[in-house]
């Protein structure tokens, strides 16, 4: 499972990305490199998940530019992206990271073990059999996860995969997102959960605006903020 971080590092220089005439991401620039997960925070409509999906190469920047490992347009082939709400296929749940494999090329003599070894990691052993649609909504998240870890990614994206869990699954996904890095894959992940911010980040990219305000270490950024609209966020108050 062990992944070296052949993408990275992740850049954005300069970028802007514009849709329907609004400026969603406003002249970011970011490095996302390797080490701990990287938790990236901010108010509702501040441009995260735009972030996210550009990293993933699923958008293409208005101008500015984005590489990985130096390269742009280098193909997804070694990064995964997990949705807020993913959608589970029609299929047993052992089918559904089967698709992934095969989308990924792995070959169908290892599907077995790997299906038995993705479900162990996420904590569904002896659920293959069951219609992934049957799940409750944290089996599904973390059905989502295997899925996408079944691409052996070197970064892994994930965006607000806790959302709309209650606390007992919200910390099985968060353990397996720390069982994940520690196994070196970069996870980067939006959160509106600050205090899921301050469990699990290694580093702080902090958005509002489509801008990035403040980037840094996850225990610098909560114990002495740079900035006003940092400050405000973390005590709680609105955000204009």
């Amino acid at each position: 499972m062990r992944a070296p971080p052949s993408e990275l590092p992740i850049r954005f220089d300069d970028v802007t990305f514009d849709a329907g005439g609004i400026t969603i991401l406003d002249r970011v620039s970011l490095t996302l490199g390797a080490g701990a997960p990287t938790l990236i925070i901010g108010p509702n409509g501040s441009g995260k998940t735009t972030l996210l999906r550009m990293a993933m190469g699923l958008l293409s920047a208005s101008s500015g530019r984005v590489t990985w490992d130096g390269v742009a347009n280098r193909p997804p082939i070694r990064r995964a992206i997990v949705f807020q709400r993913p959608i589970m296929l029609r299929r047993s749940v052992g089918e559904n990271i089967r698709y992934s494999l095969k989308a990924a090329h792995i070959p169908g003599d290892r599907h077995p073990a790997r299906i038995e070894e993705l479900l162990a990691l996420v904590g569904l052993d002896g659920m293959a059999q069951r219609p992934a649609r049957r799940l409750s909504g944290g089996e599904q998240q973390r059905l989502a996860l295997a899925r996408a870890l079944a691409r052996d990614p070197a970064v892994l994206f994930l965006d607000e995969p806790t959302a709309s869990l209650d606390p007992a699954a919200t910390k099985s996904v968060e353990d397996i997102i720390r069982a994940v890095a520690a196994r070196g894959i970069k996870v980067a992940m939006t959160t509106h959960d600050l205090g899921e911010a301050r469990r699990l980040a290694g580093d702080i990219v902090f958005m509002h605006r489509g801008r990035i305000v403040e980037t840094g270490d996850a225990a610098s950024f909560f114990r002495l903020p740079q900035t006003g609209e940092a400050r405000t966020f973390l005590a709680g108050d609105l955000l204009l």
